[in-house]
């Protein structure tokens, strides 16, 4: 059994805040997740080396026995192992903690109430699971602590990494947990019995606040809680609060774009009148058009009709996944002289009579 060094396995430095580390785990986890390698025993490995390794690092009690024995690993473990004889135990055995179980990744956990509505705990179930899911290593420093507490390990609590959150988190829904659960039989039914129905509220906000992103204060059982919305959501927008709901549930806030008096929205696309002179439509030149942004050139090409749609290529909507903007498509509206002069009128006629444009209506 070789040492493993963790700090390495998740590549952030020994001095890495627990911030820093949960935020290399997902990246790494994501990465490798089986769901994305069907078939990668490889990538199935480096996933279970990650999960070993933020198991450990994620918890201030291992991570201080991992700093203090670190490559004296073995000296510990043989000193643990005499203590477990000499009181009828031994290492490793029932407390050797396993994430996945049988059937592959996330395949063995069940579920536990807390202490209230939202204090829902997911636990590592540790009879009937594969114990080689976590490395020898992992089991001779730290399955000792397990088998004396008779505890297994909690994977996290509702609102502050909860498996579900985690893998929402890395990109795979809530159904990818469940479905990976259900091998487990009743456990998947008791999750789902012990999670309550998400709180939701509705938040109204302009197109410009859409297009720019902003923030919303809600208040909660009398604690206010400041909501970000980002740039390009629409109305029907979901965004998720973990925990952050009464009695512990989720807070989930449905987003509403009110009409905008110049811009009509079509999903990350814009579109806008524009007033034209008769001059312009006929002979072409520039204008200022104004967009979400600011102000922008906008060539008309001449002979442009009435009623005629010019591309302005991403300067639409943001969208909420980082792809690229939509597109501002503006509508030409010619407007016409009036109150021509004597003058004016004799000039006009002399052009159309040049200009001999055929009936448009035949």
């Amino acid at each position: 059994m070789e040492f493993q060094d963790y700090y390495a396995t998740l590549g952030v430095p020994r001095t890495a805040t627990q911030a820093e580390i949960k935020k290399a785990y997902r990246k790494l986890a994501r990465d490798s997740h089986p769901d994305r390698h069907p078939g990668d025993t490889a990538a199935e490995r480096r996933f279970k080396d990650v999960n070993e390794a933020h198991a450990v690092l994620s918890d201030p009690a291992k991570r201080e026995k991992y700093d203090r024995f670190g490559r004296d690993w073995e000296a510990y473990a043989r000193a643990g192992a005499a203590a477990g004889a000499a009181a009828g135990g031994g290492v490793g055995g029932s407390g050797a903690r396993d994430p996945f179980g049988p059937g592959g990744p996330f395949a063995g956990y069940a579920s536990r109430s807390g202490t209230g509505p939202g204090g829902i705990r997911y636990e590592f179930r540790t009879t009937g699971g594969d114990a080689g899911a976590f490395s020898d290593f992992f089991r001779m420093m730290f399955g000792d602590e397990g088998a004396a507490a008779g505890e297994p390990e909690a994977f996290g609590t509702s609102g502050s990494g909860s498996l579900d959150d985690i893998l929402a988190g890395m990109g795979f829904g809530a159904s990818t947990a469940r479905g990976r659960r259900g091998a487990g039989g009743a456990g998947t039914d008791r999750i789902g019995q012990a999670r309550l129905a998400p709180v939701e509220a509705t938040a109204e906000i302009s197109l410009d606040e859409a297009f720019h992103g902003t923030a919303r204060l809600v208040d909660v059982n009398g604690k206010r809680l400041e909501i970000t919305i980002p740039r390009g959501v629409d109305t029907g927008s979901r965004i998720r609060l973990t925990g952050k709901g009464p009695d512990g549930r989720d807070l989930v806030i449905v987003t509403k774009v009110q009409p905008h008096h110049t811009f009509k929205r079509t999903g990350a696309d814009l579109e806008r009148e524009i007033k034209v002179t008769l001059r312009e439509a006929l002979l072409g030149g520039e204008i200022h058009v104004g967009t979400l942004k600011g102000r922008v050139l906008l060539t008309i090409p001449a002979g442009t009709q009435a009623g005629r749609r010019l591309r302005l290529k991403g300067q639409g909507m943001p969208r909420l996944k980082g792809e690229a903007a939509g597109d501002l498509y503006v509508r030409v509206a010619v407007i016409l002289p009036t109150n021509l002069s004597d003058e004016a009128k004799a000039a006009a006629k002399a052009f159309l009579d040049l200009a001999a444009q055929p009936d448009p209506r035949s």
